[in-house]
């Protein structure tokens, strides 16, 4: 009886497993940022030579960059993209946790971190709680910036 009981058990987890995908699923649909939104630096600039580490003041019109657990229409938060072509990455998936995409989870408008020296390109990509991107994506410039 313990068996049979045990499987049926087995069975409905693995059901609810199933439909917890399923909804996650159709959670993880790609929304349309509001009219007018656009994500941009304030700092560092383009072409600007800095120390490790650099701080990244991250700037939003349209939205409001709010932690990751919060899951309100209008908000989302801030993701860093380091030496990193936006078209390496499916924008239909969350996007992963690494050194070349930075998260900014905490709803953060600014961050430091450690760069090599070197020439190193800059992109902010905002992104909704779910770490997924906004349809068509929402990105700010590319921009350049030189470590010492």
């Amino acid at each position: 009886m313990r068996q049979g009981i045990s499987g049926i058990a087995a069975l409905a987890a693995a059901l609810l497993l199933l439909l917890l995908a399923g909804t996650a699923q159709a959670e993880a649909k790609r929304g349309k940022a509001p009219e007018g939104a656009r994500v941009y630096f304030l700092s560092p600039q383009d072409g600007q030579t800095m120390k490790s580490p650099l701080t990244v003041r991250m700037g939003l019109q349209g939205l409001e960059a709010v932690a990751a657990s919060i899951h309100r229409h209008g908000t989302g938060h801030h993701h860093l993209l380091v030496d990193l072509e936006l078209s390496a990455l499916d924008l239909n998936q969350p996007l992963p946790f690494t050194e070349q995409t930075r998260h900014f989870g905490g709803g953060q408008t600014e961050g430091t971190f450690a760069l090599k020296p070197g020439t190193h390109t800059l992109q902010l990509l905002f992104m909704n709680s779910r770490h997924l991107s906004f349809d068509p994506p929402l990105v700010s410039e590319k921009i350049t910036v030189m470590v010492k």
